[in-house]
């Protein structure tokens, strides 16, 4: 169990990685749409455009990319679709949707995989 001051820093470096991740975004031309939305299904973390692409990216940091990819779970991928969808419920329309991810550690820096998982995995 976490401290409250683990939680704290946790959330800290979170909100610095998401920062990161949206000034690599649109460096690459991106949009961004939405930071952090959440629904009672789920929280995506960057809801961003490109050319006619809807771009949902989960940001992860940790001290190797290993790790940041291997702590995306499946039930978090489920969460992430759910999310997405009910942003689409909300009027958005987009013809093509991809699901990315950006690995950020220290030593490594920001890896941005494209088309990191399709939504009927």
């Amino acid at each position: 169990m976490q401290t409250k001051k683990a939680k704290i820093f946790a959330e800290r470096v979170g909100r610095f990685s998401e920062t990161l991740a949206v000034i690599f975004l649109r460096l690459k031309g991106y949009r961004i749409l939405k930071r952090r939305y959440k629904t009672y299904v789920g929280e995506i973390d960057i809801i961003a455009s490109h050319w006619k692409t809807l771009v949902i990216l989960e940001i992860k940091y940790r001290k190797n990319h290993k790790d940041a990819a291997e702590s995306i779970s499946f039930k978090q991928r489920q969460r992430i679709q759910r999310a997405t969808n009910q942003f689409l419920q909300e009027g958005h329309r987009y013809t093509q949707i991809r699901f990315d991810v950006i690995l950020i550690s220290l030593h490594k820096g920001l890896h941005h995989i494209q088309d990191a998982w399709r939504s009927d995995q």
